[in-house]
Order: structure tokens, then C-alpha cells, then sequence
């Protein structure tokens, strides 16, 4: 056994991994972003753990919760345990392979017997190792690209998870979108439903048309459709965010308004270089290219012969009592070659079929890379142009409701007429909804940059961790979304 492993070990070390070794391609990734604005003196988005980037506390706890419960991730982490064992399996191949056969003699017949050797009429104890010799790197390989696979699972938790932290944080920010338009339409109705009134009794006075009263009509009943359209929007997010949670449907507790939310005074993106080691999608598909690379040299391997160290031993006899006898005894050793003949052609075709995938996965690696950077771009010139649009907006609709009063105060000493009003009324209320989807598009297209960036990391490259007084739970919430 001695002299097997001696030799198994030295033909090792003389031996080399078929297949090209794993280079990271190269990456056009420039000094900066198209839309970068050019703030060093801040931290990058990209560097703030998501609590410090979400002020709100109840948005913080629905985080948490999801973290915890959202069945998605909990899939994403069994798919890690998987992969970690397969992992596991794919090591054991470099050690050897033992096994152990006991048997108990069986009623005698004529057979052929071979000298020296058990057979079914004597009692038996036997063990057998087989060690195949890792020639050509087959098995090196092969454990090459479990690793990457497995790391390829890891990076695709943090994506889950970094994908759960901004879907929340946006199906919050619908919620509380749908509240304030909410209000809005009711508030809207409310003020049509005194104009009706007001239109009535000056119809009944003579003073104004039908006309008139059936255009003060028409835009309550709009204004109450739109209240209800409202309701059920809101509803149905809250149903959505509760799917994220891993709850079924119930009303969400919220906590800032919409337009009490903190947004960070600036978003600086940092270098194009740190987005490829920040996002985990790069990450998993770079681990999938070097998977499907380091397959390459398994299959190539897989068409040389294979060279297997074999050894027998055990101890047999008629009699259960003289099984370990010297006489008994029995053994051989020897070594297997087995190499491919009729199937030789089958395994080049598995060759050209891996070399295929490797060229799959390159430019999958590269789509990825580009839908990362327009991804950036988009955020940003979102994040910049959101800021100057509901700014205006904000104006506008302060503007508007010095002119609705103008215009209320007029109609109601006959200087005016109610077309002044209903033009006045009608343009604020859609004033103040478009201002609230810009305000919750501001928010969201700042969660949408955090997540572009791969968001989640400390200043200097390490995950966040979350603090907290319950550090064991704590850990158990932020490793999902902050260990790569």
C-alpha cells in the first residue's frame, strides 16, 4: 500500500491540468461615468449600508423582515448549501476509493472455483481500493469549476438580497405614493363637492346655467373615480410588499410620509473600475465563465486514458474460526488502464460542447458589464433631472393654488366665471399628482443607483454590518445582503 501511494503521489506531481487556466477578460471600463458628478469630498452611495441610506424606521424594519423571511432568498441560500456539497463530492475524487464486502458461505453447487481465491462457499472478509491518478488534471478541473460554481451561488444570494433591499424600499414608496394622492382625491372631492353645492343654489337663484352646475358634476365624479382607482392601487401594493415579507396580504404600517423622507444630499458613483468588483451579477457571471473554462479541461482530460491504482485484500476459510489463518489470507495489487476507443468521438464533441458554453458565458459576462454601466448612466441622469423636476413641480403647484383661490374668491362675488375655477381646480389636482410620482420617482431612482452600484459595502471595500444590541440576530439579518 506503501509503494501505491508513493507512486500515486509522484506521478501527481508530474502531472499537469489539461485546458486553457482561467484569465479575467478585459473590460473597457473607462475613468468615469458619462453622468458622474464629480463630488469626491463625499462618500460614494454605493459605500452607505442600506439603513444608513433609508432614514425611515418602519421601511427599516420591513427590511429586516424581509431579510429573514423572504422566500426567494431563503432559496438562494439553500441553493449555496447545495452547491457547497457538491463542492464536497467533487473533492472526494482525489482520494481513494474504499470499499469492504463480509460474506457467509452459501448452500454448495458445481462451480467454477479459481485457486487462491474466495468463493461463495467460504466464509470471507474482503477489502478493495481503487485510486485513479489524476494524470491530466481531469479531477483538478473538475474541482475548479465547482468552486466557481459554488462562488457563483454565494455572489447570487448578495444579488437576491440587494435586489430584495430595493424592491421594498420602492413597493414602500408606491405605498406611500398611493396615500398622499389618496388624500389628495379625497381632499379634491371634497372642494368639487362644495362647488356643486355652490353651482346648485345659484342655479335655483337664477344666477348661473345648468351647464355650468352638470361641468362642476362631471369633475367631482371624476375626482371621486380617481379616488377610488387610488384605493385599489394602494391595496395591491401593500399585497405585493407583503408577498416580499413572506406573509400573506395585510395592511402595511407606515412611517414617514412620502415627503418626509431623507435623501442623501448627493450621489457621487465612484470609479467604473470598483462597479465590477461591487455588483454581485458581474461577480456571478465571472464565476460561471471561469466554471465553464475550468470544464474545458475536464473534457479534454476525459479523452486520455485513465490510469487507476487497484489493490485487494482479505482473509477467507470454509471454517468461521480459522477465517484468519495464515493460510487464509489473500491480496493483489495492480493497475487499470482505461482509455476511450469507441466513445473517443462522443468526448470531442463534449470538448466542442464546454468550449461552446465558455463561449457562451464570455459574452454573457460582457452583456452584463455593458447592462451594468447603462444601468448606472440611466440612475444617474434619473437621480439629477428627478431633483430639478420636482423642485419645479413643487413651484407650480404653489403657484396653482394662489391662482385657485383667485379664482374661488372671484366666482363667488360674481367677477368671474366658473370656468376660472373648474380650469384652476382641475390643474392643481393633477399638479399635486404629478408631484407626488415625481417626489417617489426621486426616491426610488436613488434606491435604483444604490442597487446599480452593487450598494451595501463600508468605505473601505469590506461589507457593512448592521449594528445592533442582538448581534446573532443581527449577523443572521445582514449576512444575506453585506457578505460577498
Amino acid at each position: 500500500m506503501r509503494t501505491i501511494l508513493a507512486v500515486g503521489l509522484a506521478c501527481l506531481l508530474l502531472s499537469c491540468a489539461m485546458g486553457p487556466d482561467y484569465t479575467k477578460p478585459k473590460s473597457d471600463t473607462g475613468d468615469s461615468f458619462r453622468m458622474a458628478e464629480g463630488r469626491s469630498d463625499l462618500p460614494s452611495l454605493a459605500n452607505l449600508p442600506w439603513w444608513d441610506l433609508l432614514r425611515d424606521e418602519q421601511l427599516q424594519q420591513l427590511i429586516r423582515t424581509a431579510l429573514e423571511d423572504n422566500w426567494d432568498l431563503q432559496r438562494a441560500v439553500a441553493t449555496i448549501d447545495e452547491f457547497r456539497a457538491r463542492a464536497l463530492i467533487a473533492r472526494t475524487d482525489f482520494l481513494p476509493q474504499i470499499t469492504a464486502t463480509v460474506n457467509a458461505p452459501a448452500a454448495r453447487h458445481t462451480v467454477f472455483l479459481v485457486p487462491g481465491f474466495p468463493n461463495p462457499f467460504d466464509y470471507y472478509f474482503q477489502g478493495s481500493m481503487s485510486w485513479e491518478l489524476d494524470l491530466w488534471g481531469r479531477i483538478r478541473r473538475a474541482n475548479e469549476a465547482a468552486r466557481a460554481d459554488l462562488l457563483s451561488k454565494e455572489e447570487n444570494r448578495r444579488a437576491v438580497a440587494i435586489q430584495l433591499v430595493s424592491t421594498v424600499a420602492e413597493t414602500y414608496f408606491n405605498i406611500l405614493q398611493f396615500d398622499l394622492q389618496l388624500d389628495i382625491a379625497e381632499r379634491t372631492v371634497r372642494a368639487w363637492e362644495e362647488s356643486v353645492r355652490i353651482a346648485q343654489a345659484r342655479l335655483r337663484q337664477g344666477m348661473t346655467s345648468k351647464l355650468d352646475a352638470d361641468q362642476f358634476e362631471a369633475e367631482r365624479a371624476n375626482a371621486a373615480a380617481r379616488t377610488a382607482e387610488l384605493q385599489r392601487q394602494m391595496v395591491q401594493a401593500e399585497n405585493q410588499l407583503s408577498v416580499l415579507l413572506g406573509r400573506k396580504p395585510y395592511a402595511i404600517v407606515r412611517g414617514r410620509t412620502l415627503d418626509e423622507q431623507i435623501l442623501v444630499p448627493d450621489v457621487p458613483a465612484g470609479l467604473p473600475s470598483e462597479l465590477l468588483q461591487r455588483r454581485p451579477d458581474l461577480q456571478v457571471a465571472e464565476r460561471q465563465l471561469a466554471a465553464a473554462n475550468a470544464r474545458i479541461g475536464a473534457a479534454k482530460a476525459a479523452r486520455f486514458p485513465k490510469i487507476t491504482l487497484t489493490a485487494i485484500a482479505g482473509a477467507a476459510n470454509p471454517a468461521l474460526q480459522s477465517i484468519f489463518v495464515s493460510t487464509g489470507h489473500f491480496g493483489v495489487l495492480g493497475a487499470a488502464l482505461a482509455a476511450p476507443i469507441f466513445n473517443a468521438q462522443i468526448l470531442g464533441f463534449e470538448q466542442e460542447t464546454v468550449e461552446a458554453q465558455t463561449k457562451e458565458a464570455l459574452a454573457q459576462y460582457q452583456q452584463t458589464i455593458l447592462t451594468a454601466f447603462r444601468e448606472v448612466e440611466d440612475s444617474l441622469v434619473a437621480v439629477r433631472t428627478a431633483r430639478t423636476q420636482s423642485a419645479s413641480q413643487q413651484q407650480q403647484v404653489t403657484a396653482l393654488q394662489s391662482a385657485l383661490k383667485l379664482a374661488e374668491l372671484r366666482y363667488k362675488g360674481g367677477l368671474a366665471n366658473y370656468l376660472d375655477v373648474l380650469v384652476a381646480r382641475r390643474d392643481l389636482f393633477q399638479a399635486e399628482l404629478s408631484w407626488t410620482s415625481t417626489r417617489r420617482f426621486h426616491l426610488a431612482s436613488v434606491i435604483q443607483l444604490y442597487r446599480a452600484l452593487g450598494g451595501g459595502w463600508s468605505p473601505d471595500g469590506q461589507p457593512a454590518e448592521e449594528p445592533s444590541k442582538d448581534s446573532g440576530h443581527a449577523e443572521a439579518r445582514v449576512h444575506a445582503v453585506s457578505n460577498p
